[in-house]
């Protein structure tokens, strides 16, 4: 059985449209905020959604969905509606699962109701425990549906919406379903900046993956969902690996074995070789071990024959909901639009670090000059979890 990717809701710090995103990467644009919001007196650069975009309103959802995180998934799932909403007619609500990967949830709105309590003694009003679980992100989206399919969520790190997919992949082959909303979604708060920054991992500068210069990473948000189904479209999941090496709870393991096993799952899922690749979205965080390890591991399958880029630099880290704004930034290139194959671009200072294995790096503006068919894309988590996904264009 086929699996499909018939629709993309994207929202990120690259923006909320199709068109605007795309607008952006291909030109490099810097689409960080400086600000020291999540890290008072400590000005960082956050791939932040614009505050010009007017969020949809959570007010039919019980208390304990409504979070600013959840209202990142709704208006994700609002470009997507019409087709979400035909399946619904189609299939049916009891054949619609919903697979949502994050790490943030409503942790911000813990972190408000934690400060008013210091101060007053009280919880807000408007505060709900609920709101940090991480199953609610799922809840808010199948409520808001009115489906009763499975709906859950996977929080493995910065794998978490490539597991995400995987899991929706399975269950449409398993007969469970025959459409799944999936992807991922992830908030700023100040929880995770102080985390990273406890790590000595994010950088104060836009981050620089690949350079003997990198010194961390940008913390993001946003939110990216798929319909998924088995009906024809232009762009295919054909593969996803994964893999759990357990080397360290925040280090990669240095020989890459995990991610280099997620790889080779994914290769074998999609029965096709290396050889066939023809574009690398890297995970590329612009940390020394990441950058390190994912070198090695990409040389040693692919050598430096196949276009690579982070586009890390454009959104974030947005943790949990990485793997599937970057499945969306290849799937689309993957579109009709793009018949030159404009390949999303790394941006960097232009210094590679000679300790690393050598790549084939993707400059502004380089084009495969053929429609891009086969897409990688990386995703290396905390905790040694490893994912792999291969989008194809058919």
């Amino acid at each position: 059985m086929m699996l499909y990717l018939n629709q993309l809701g994207l929202i990120c710090s690259l923006g909320h449209t199709h068109a605007e995103v795309t607008q952006q990467l291909y030109a490099a644009a810097n689409t960080l905020t400086y600000t020291d919001r999540y890290s008072p007196g400590r000005v960082l650069p956050l791939g932040c959604i614009s505050e010009k975009i007017s969020l949809p309103t959570f007010d039919e959802l019980p208390l304990r969905d409504r979070s600013r995180n959840n209202q990142l998934a709704l208006a994700a799932l609002a470009q997507i509606r019409p087709a979400v909403d035909a399946a619904i007619a189609r299939f049916g609500a009891h054949r619609i699962g919903v697979v949502i990967g994050t790490s943030t949830s409503g942790i911000a709105e813990g972190e408000a109701a934690i400060r008013l309590h210091a101060l007053t003694g009280k919880l807000p009003k408007q505060f709900h425990y609920g709101q940090q679980e991480l199953g609610s992100p799922a809840t808010a989206i199948a409520m808001t549906l009115g489906i009763c399919g499975p709906a859950y969520a996977h929080s493995s790190a910065c794998a978490s919406s490539a597991k995400a997919l995987a899991s929706a992949a399975r269950l449409i082959k398993m007969g469970v379903c025959d459409a799944v909303i999936t992807g991922g979604v992830d908030s700023l708060c100040a929880f995770t900046v102080a985390g990273f920054s406890a790590l000595e991992s994010v950088s104060d500068t836009r981050c620089n993956p690949l350079s003997v210069n990198r010194n961390g990473i940008n913390i993001g948000e946003g939110a990216a969902l798929f319909l998924m189904s088995s009906q024809p479209a232009t762009v295919a999941l054909r593969g996803w690996g994964e893999s759990s090496d357990a080397h360290h709870i925040s280090a990669p393991d240095p020989a890459g074995t995990g991610a280099h096993i997620a790889i080779e799952k994914a290769l074998a899922r999609a029965e096709i070789s290396a050889a066939q690749i023809e574009y690398i979205n890297l995970h590329g965080t612009a940390t020394l071990q990441n950058d390190a390890m994912e070198c090695a591991v990409i040389h040693a399958l692919f050598g430096d024959r196949v276009p690579v880029s982070s586009t890390k630099p454009f959104t974030g880290h947005a943790l949990g909901a990485a793997s599937a704004i970057e499945a969306g930034l290849c799937w689309l290139a993957m579109q009709d639009e793009n018949k030159t194959g404009l390949l999303p671009p790394h941006c960097w200072d232009d210094m590679f670090d000679p300790a690393l294995a050598k790549l084939n790096i993707v400059a502004t503006g380089v084009k495969l000059g053929r429609p891009l068919r086969w897409a990688l894309s990386n995703s290396f988590a905390f905790g040694g979890t490893n994912a792999a996904l291969i989008l194809a264009r058919e």
